[in-house]
């Protein structure tokens, strides 16, 4: 019987780089879903994916959310 892959853990973004950080469509701030571990831009409609705690900023990375 094979294992199963744990999901990978997500790791913290450090507090200091949220507070800078801006979504590069809309340049408003972002708010960190730590349940998801994504970034969250509400003006833009996108969610930003956080890959071994480094944020991907490129909206063509980024996820439409839904409304």
């Amino acid at each position: 019987m094979e294992a199963e892959a744990a999901a990978p853990v997500p790791q913290p973004v450090d507090p200091r780089l949220l507070e800078i950080l801006v979504c590069p469509l809309s340049k408003q701030p972002l708010v960190y879903d730590r349940e998801h571990d994504e970034l969250i831009s509400r003006a833009a409609g996108l969610a930003y994916p956080i890959r071994g705690g480094i944020p991907i900023m490129l909206p063509d990375e980024a996820r439409a959310l839904e409304t």
